[in-house]
């Protein structure tokens, strides 16, 4: 996971966000998936960061380290409740996606699992609403 600064030319505003890897923030860019969360504007550029790194030292002093900290077992917290309450379809989440935006198929819970921007994207443009969200690992400390 990494963080970036980002900065909307439209509205001058600086928000933060979190991407898998250094090459995402590029894909959701490159395939319109960015957008303000001011103004919605899609003229989002990221600028330099330094790194956070978190050592012994720093993990208990550094107010941001704990920030991080605090951001994973948060997201720990969304992993286990979409486990126990959405059904995984692993890669074929947007057949399946379709098959309930069309009516084809009738779930009693909704699902989770893979798909790559292109297809988020194509969901998108078909009305199909999707999120997606940071997964931590189950065997990461």
């Amino acid at each position: 996971m990494i963080k970036y600064k980002l900065f909307c030319n439209n509205c001058n505003k600086n928000f933060d966000s979190w991407f898998g890897n250094s090459k995402e923030f590029e894909k959701l860019k490159k395939n319109k998936l960015l957008s303000c969360q001011n103004c919605d504007s899609a003229q989002i550029e990221k600028s330099l960061m330094s790194p956070s790194v978190i050592n012994n030292i720093t993990k208990n002093n550094n107010s941001s380290s704990k920030k991080f900290l605090e951001v994973k077992e948060k997201l720990k917290k969304y992993k286990k409740f979409i486990k126990n309450n959405f059904d995984y379809v692993g890669d074929n989440f947007s057949y399946e996606a379709r098959s309930i935006h069309y009516n084809e198929k009738k779930r009693n819970k909704g699902i989770y699992g893979k798909a790559s921007i292109n297809e988020i994207k194509e969901l998108s443009e078909e009305g199909i609403e999707t999120e997606m969200i940071p997964w931590i690992n189950d065997n990461e400390n």
